[in-house]
């Protein structure tokens, strides 16, 4: 009698012990998490020749890699030094890249692959970054470099998508006719580098490449230049090229509508006011044939004359009047129907009466800039950007400049060093081995506000 209760207590305790841990048991049979995503890039095991092998004779390079991979964008991010006269084939394969020159390789040279991120893993697109294969024909591996730099010159800026190239004991005119003979890729901020260079005198260029063809062939083309031959050697110094394109590209204009027939013009938008320091401008839908300024006269409000100077610009569509205006008052500009007439003899409808108001003194502010280290020597100009525009531009005479009235707003600071005083940037020309005037810009901006003293110094 005393044995049964002992095994009822077993029992008992048995299933509650079985109750507890049946939770657990089932929690760890979830849904696997799938692990951490997979970040790192392709990594080379094996190659064929192996990397860095000389005295090699095989126009054809095998890379294997760890993982399956796949080639993006290979004719633009795969750059070969010395560059092919043709085209080579590049191609993938599960884990390998294969590349077959189609030129016969050139003795005792340095070949260097840049696949720049162009190798990606197949699952995640992660790129092996600026992954560059070497070998040589000859007994050495070539291992001498130039570094350098490459600037906007009427900006300080610089456009990465430009290419560095060399061409090794050429011709001026080789840069226009045939491939150089090695290409770098520009980083973000201008630099380029050349790696595995044999000695010898290159010649160094920059171009923004419009056509793929890797020659300077469109005066619309970026270009830069170095005056003299780089003698490449394990002391050679960093080069500093200066682009510019000689002709500017040409803006993308709209289709034209249908032209209104009757002679119509624009001036100030309604509401807003005359700029005490520029000109009031008529704009005109067609080129004037008849212009009269007798026939415009400038009022006050009790439309007593005011002396005025009338003028119209070359293509004959702007009448521009020009007057030292006072602040805060209104004008009136009386246009006569018989002052204004196109190559049809159509003039404007009636008599027409302009109202307008000019701004007050406190709608500017006042702008003082002092510099350092600022060689009045070299003609600089003080230009005001907004955008691509530039909107201001004075010549600078000393280390001081100031203005008491200046339009609000934020502009990038440049200066200009005017060689020829023309006041304006001039661009490089290669036929006359005349490099572009240079331009700093600065890398704060200068932001005016109204009715306010705004001073900066500024060292160079």
């Amino acid at each position: 009698m005393k044995v049964r209760p002992f095994i009822s207590l077993l029992l008992t305790f048995t299933i509650y012990t079985i109750i507890i841990t049946l939770p657990a048991g089932c929690a760890q049979i979830g849904a696997p998490t799938g692990g951490p995503k997979d970040s790192l890039p392709p990594r080379l095991v094996s190659s064929t020749p192996e990397p860095n092998s000389t005295n090699i004779s095989t126009n054809r390079i095998t890379l294997n890699f760890n993982e399956y991979v796949e080639l993006r964008e290979a004719q633009t991010n795969v750059l070969i030094s010395p560059l092919p006269k043709t085209t080579p084939n590049i191609d993938f394969k599960l884990r390998s890249v294969t590349v077959r020159l189609r030129d016969s390789l050139l003795p005792n040279t340095t070949y260097s692959i840049n696949f720049g991120s162009a190798i990606v893993d197949n699952n995640e697109g992660n790129p092996l970054k600026d992954f560059i294969f070497v070998f040589s024909t000859g007994s050495v591996i070539d291992s001498l470099t130039l570094t350098g730099k490459v600037i906007l010159a009427e900006t300080g800026q610089t456009d990465s998508t430009m290419v560095a190239m060399l061409y090794r004991n050429a011709g001026d005119s080789a840069v226009q006719k045939i491939k150089p003979d090695y290409v770098a890729r520009l980083k973000a901020d201008g630099s380029f580098s050349f790696v595995n260079l044999p000695p010898g005198n290159f010649k160094v260029y920059a171009l923004k490449d419009g056509d793929g063809g890797r020659t300077y062939n469109s005066k619309k083309e970026l270009f830069a230049f170095s005056d003299t031959a780089v003698i490449i050697s394990a002391d050679t110094k960093p080069v500093l090229l200066y682009a510019s394109a000689l002709e500017k590209e040409s803006p993308t204009t709209a289709k034209p509508t249908a032209t209104n027939r009757r002679l119509s013009y624009t001036s100030l938008p309604a509401g807003q006011q005359q700029d005490l320091l520029k000109p009031l401008e008529l704009i005109f839908n067609k080129p004037l044939k008849k212009f009269d300024p007798a026939k415009l006269v400038l009022t006050d409000t009790n439309y007593k004359p005011i002396a005025a100077q009338f003028s119209i610009d070359s293509s004959r569509t702007k009448l521009v009047l020009s007057h030292a205006w006072q602040q805060g008052m209104q004008y009136r500009l009386i246009v006569d129907t018989t002052a204004i007439s196109d190559s049809s003899n159509n003039s404007i409808a009636r008599t027409d009466t302009i109202r307008f108001t000019t701004r007050l003194t406190e709608d500017y502010g006042s702008v003082v800039l002092r510099f350092s280290n600022l060689d009045i020597t070299k003609h600089p100009v003080l230009q005001f950007v907004t955008g691509e525009t530039v909107k201001e531009s004075y010549p600078l005479t000393s280390t001081e400049w100031s203005k008491k009235l200046m339009d609000p707003g934020e502009y990038e600071i440049r200066i200009l060093f005017d060689d020829n005083k023309n006041g304006k940037w001039d661009p490089g020309d290669y036929s006359k081995k005349l490099q572009p005037e240079k331009v700093i810009t600065l890398s704060q901006k200068l932001s005016v506000k109204a009715n306010w003293d705004n001073e900066r110094d500024i060292k160079l």
